[in-house]
């Protein structure tokens, strides 16, 4: 068990679900089994998810197929198909498109883990890692789904240059399809949700990223810009606010 730091034990791992609410259910896909095995004792042992395991590409996109999981831990390494190659593939179908995915995986350059999360994954956990660590991903992943009290998103936007339908995952400008991360996704559907409001950073980190401790406040800027460019004339509507955060302004069609 050398990839992980069995000291921060399972029983520290909790999803905080509400009595008489369906737990969630994770797919781990990990092809070293005692791995994928612990990880699935740790989120099971509070009673607060329903986790299963596959070991090989092929078998969690027949999985996923099958019966979309809440979220998927997936390990970058695997046999037959890489997770790479399954979170590529997920992230192009409109019905798996918007399942989170937290990637496992022991390569650990800043360019490893930037791919990573290009191809669109959510989060993404180093080995050797503490289960305890993995726990509080989840949940912070598991939570932007969940947040109580928000307003409800809306399913099409429509502007002089950029019609969204965040339902479908399909973005165009001008007519044209423009290809999103999933982080910039996400990141362009909360601009909207809270149009002509100034985000801060922060909040941005918090909503979009699902929390601050991990990431700096400098993805946010990087992605900001990687989303405009993307996005050509659409991107003048997200505002830079000097000192405060950023703004998408409603640029309605007439």
């Amino acid at each position: 068990m050398d990839a992980l730091q069995q000291g921060t034990a399972g029983r520290h791992s909790r999803l905080g679900r509400a009595a008489g609410v369906t737990p969630p259910r994770i797919l781990v896909v990990e092809d070293e089994q005692d791995i994928a095995a612990l990880i699935k004792l740790t989120l099971e042992r509070s009673g607060d998810a329903v986790v299963e395991t596959v070991y090989r590409g092929d078998e969690a996109l027949r999985a996923i197929t099958e019966q979309p999981p809440d979220l998927v831990i997936l390990d970058l390494n695997l046999p037959v198909l890489s997770g790479s190659e399954v979170c590529r593939i997920l992230r192009q179908r409109p019905e798996t498109a918007r399942i989170p995915i937290i990637m496992l995986t022991a390569k650990t350059s800043e360019t490893d883990r930037v791919a990573g999360l290009d191809l669109g994954a959510d989060d993404y956990v180093t080995k050797p890692f503490s289960l305890r660590e993995l726990g509080a991903r989840v949940r912070a992943v598991l939570r932007r789904g969940q947040a109580p009290g928000e307003p409800a998103r809306p399913s099409i936007y429509r502007g002089e240059h950029l019609i969204a339908d965040f339902d479908a995952v399909s973005i165009a400008v001008d007519g044209e399809p423009v290809r999103l991360t999933r982080r910039e996704f996400e990141l362009l559907r909360f601009l909207v949700e809270n149009r002509n409001r100034v985000l801060s950073r922060d909040r941005l980190l918090e909503r979009v990223w699902g929390y601050d401790r991990f990431i700096e406040t400098r993805s946010v800027d990087v992605h900001v810009g990687r989303l405009r460019a993307k996005l050509g004339k659409a991107g003048e509507q997200i505002e830079t606010v000097v000192g405060l955060g950023y703004r998408f302004v409603e640029n309605q069609h007439a």
